[in-house]
């Protein structure tokens, strides 16, 4: 993590305020907003395939929702874009009847979220317990880096050079400077590389189309009632939950990242009225962004609003104005960058023997459940629910005699 203006608090480095009055945080904060919304790209286009919605509709979408979220969010320096568990959610409503009912379907969402915000209900998150949370984030470590393997497993030895200079870069270069994040460095350096060269390599561009320009606003299409209400309310609900549970449990993981609070009620309230925005760009709804968090707040040391708002502002000019220079840029750097992401979100401390004897075994076995059932199910909200369900299963003669034989757990 940088380490600039060392004398200041994190809450401190947060405020906008002191951003603003200090030039290496303002560059600090910029810097990260650039090489997150590089991140957004590759998952944002991959996602609205499997949602079948056209890709440069949900990047539209998601500068709406980063934008929004820097703004109304309750989780300073959080990502949010359009999201892959949100996009699992919608596809099959989507493929039984069409893209027209997204719209109507994001804004009942988008109700049910901001419900969830005023009423204080997103403080029920507070009782998931710290054994399911850590499953939830390794989870999503062992997620990431999956995806990112059809982009740089490859037979073409340049392929697999670029992702491991990509390695090298990002985690060499940090060691001899910190004024300029290493992602945005090697995805700079190599994309000059291959244009230069004239080297025929997957990119960017070739995942979607690439084309200039803001689209319009959606339209409503279908009618509003009860036969359209019977057909979007599992799905809307379905998003609401999700993208409330992904969005609250990291907003608790950047909470302990950065030594920083956040509001989870303001947090819900600003994602419903996020989403129903987005929606009216024709994207899906959208969430936090684990892995594009930790680009954000890890590698980059973003802190504060203006690195989420940098962000936002950076993937509107990429897919208006550099579309095409957007298009360019090699995908076995980016998933060279989103494996380090991988790596720095799984939990390795878990894993430990020496934590792994001291720990209660219902804990261990609710961490296990919660990485099993999310990743073979790709639906995080079903890995979280089932570690909770084993965990409350669990007899509490067995919890309470299993936690007196073990030390207290590390803060």
């Amino acid at each position: 993590m940088p380490e600039i203006q060392s004398s200041l608090s994190p809450v401190q480095q947060a405020a906008m305020t002191t951003v603003i009055r200090s030039p290496s945080l303002l560059m600090r904060e910029t810097l990260a907003g650039v090489i997150t919304a590089l991140a957004l790209i590759p998952e944002v286009i991959s996602f609205s395939v499997i949602a079948g919605v056209d890709p440069k509709v949900s990047l539209i979408a998601s500068v709406v929702l980063c934008l929004v979220m820097s703004v109304l969010g309750g989780r300073r320096a959080m990502v949010t874009a359009a999201a892959g568990s949100v996009a699992l959610v919608i596809a099959p409503m989507v493929h039984a009847h069409g893209v027209a009912y997204i719209l109507p379907a994001v804004i009942l969402a988008g109700i049910v979220q901001i419900i969830f915000g005023l009423t204080g209900m997103a403080r029920l998150m507070r009782f998931i317990p710290q054994a399911v949370m850590t499953g939830f984030v390794n989870a999503l470590g062992i997620l990431i880096f999956f995806a990112q393997v059809p982009h740089f497993w490859s037979r073409n030895p340049l392929i697999l050079g670029l992702f491991a200079l990509t390695l090298l870069i990002v985690l060499w270069v940090p060691m001899f400077t910190k004024s300029v994040p290493s992602p945005l460095i090697a995805i700079v350096l190599l994309t000059l590389f291959t244009v230069t060269s004239g080297q025929i390599l997957p990119t960017v561009g070739d995942a979607g189309a690439m084309g200039g320009g803001l689209p319009g606003l959606s339209e409503l299409k279908v009618p509003l009632d009860l036969s359209t209400l019977q057909i979007i309310w599992p799905c809307a609900l379905s998003i609401a939950f999700v993208g409330l549970m992904e969005s609250l449990l990291t907003a608790k993981l950047v909470d302990d990242l950065t030594a920083t609070p956040s509001n989870k009620h303001r947090e819900s309230a600003g994602l419903g009225i996020a989403n129903i925005l987005a929606g009216f760009y024709g994207g899906i709804a959208g969430c936090a962004m684990i892995g594009q968090t930790i680009v954000n707040v890890e590698m980059g040391g973003g802190r504060s609003r203006i690195s989420t708002f940098a962000a936002g502002a950076v993937l509107l000019l990429l897919v208006t104005a550099l579309s095409e220079v957007m298009a360019q840029i090699p995908m076995a750097v980016l998933a060279g960058i989103m494996v380090i992401v991988a790596l720095k979100t799984f939990s390795w401390h878990s894993l430990r023997p020496a934590q792994l004897k001291a720990a209660p075994w219902p804990e261990t076995v609710a961490m296990i459940i919660t990485i099993a059932a999310t990743v073979t199910t790709d639906n995080l909200a079903i890995g979280v629910l089932a570690g909770t369900l084993a965990m409350a299963l669990v007899p509490r003669r067995f919890s309470l005699k299993a936690g007196k034989s073990s030390p207290a757990p590390e803060k």
